[in-house]
């Protein structure tokens, strides 16, 4: 099959050169939208609006109708693994995800298997499938997963945003037990990353948005050794499409998290000093393709590349900011 009739986005990943910064936003399909609320109003309740392929279909394509953008993503959960895995995933009102059985029990850890995306994560593949139909061509649709170490975070402590307590004590006192976690969400992610390929996407993430917890050292073991090993393991071409891994904003305030670079493009902290990226990202490649996540005020180019260097190929940005690189209106 032929690219998208908007592939700036996926020539971008491929390092060849594009006639303007492709632009798509980190939550584009979100509360900002007066359209979303109405449908997430519709479906009862976020994870219902996640699960059920028609909702998410129309609110991963809401954004397209508002804005010039060059990528759809997928709208989903990072937390859809260890759902099927049987941890039994809720929202509390204000409080964001929770789990009704998190994972502080060796049996429990010992017991788990990766889930069989085919059957287990249907409502997510047929939801790709849904999307890319809809999209008829226009532009391409980004998948994605949250890293192994990420999910084990959210499975061990059984919540977000905490000073992971026990995620930390594992990690120290049970450091094998923690890697047969890590082994298993290795397996998962990897599983789930092909299925969503294999339902069409043409480019797929990894978020390891809880690897900032980790220094040096830490951070290799038990969060970039296993995201290495996730790339590894992801077929290379879907449609002739290129495939891209990403490094979550938290993780990349580590000491060398663009070294893994190499392996695809990366996103970068949006509190990263610039000058820190750019000798990082040239000590990778001659070429990088580097995701620069922005704050909302800060929508530009960085200081050290010119408007017209295809270097840094394409940005992650927030709703209301956009790069000042030229971008022709259609």
């Amino acid at each position: 099959m032929s690219r998208p009739k908007n592939d700036v986005f996926l020539r971008a990943l491929l390092r060849e050169p594009t006639p303007y910064t492709p632009v798509w936003i980190m939550r584009q399909a979100g509360r900002y939208l007066a359209e979303y609320n109405q449908t997430r109003a519709r479906a009862g309740s976020f994870l219902d609006l996640c699960k059920n392929p028609d909702f998410a279909t129309e609110v991963t394509l809401q954004p397209l109708a508002r804005f010039p953008l060059d990528a759809a993503i997928l709208f989903s959960d990072i937390l859809t693994i260890p759902d099927a895995m049987g941890l039994g995933l809720y929202f509390a009102e204000g409080e964001g995800p929770r789990f009704h059985h998190p994972l502080r029990d060796e049996r429990d850890i010992r017991k788990l298997i990766a889930p069989d995306p085919a059957t287990q994560l249907r409502y997510v593949l047929d939801a790709v499938t849904q999307i890319r139909k809809a999209l008829a061509g226009t532009i391409p649709l980004l998948g994605f997963s949250g890293s192994p170490f990420t999910l084990a975070c959210y499975m061990i402590e059984g919540r977000g945003g905490s000073d992971f307590h026990e995620t930390r004590k594992m990690l120290y006192e049970r450091p094998e037990l923690m890697h047969h976690l890590l082994e298993v969400n290795a397996r998962a992610v990897t599983d789930y990353l092909n299925a969503q390929i294999e339902a069409g996407v043409q480019a797929v993430m990894i978020f390891d948005t809880w690897g900032g917890m980790l220094a040096g050292e830490a951070f290799h073991e038990f969060s970039l050794r296993y995201v290495e090993r996730v790339c590894a393991g992801l077929r290379r071409e879907r449609e002739g499409q290129p495939r891209a891994e990403a490094c979550g904003w938290r993780a990349s305030r580590n000491a060398e998290p663009m070294r893994w670079g190499s392996t695809g493009p990366s996103i970068s902290d949006r509190r990263a000093p610039e000058s820190v990226i750019a000798s990082r990202y040239r000590a990778i490649s001659t070429r990088p393709c580097c995701w620069r996540r922005l704050k909302s005020y800060a929508g530009r180019r960085p200081r050290y590349w010119p408007a017209t260097d295809t270097e840094v190929a394409t940005f992650s940005i927030s709703a209301t900011a956009f790069p000042s690189s030229p971008r022709p209106r259609t």
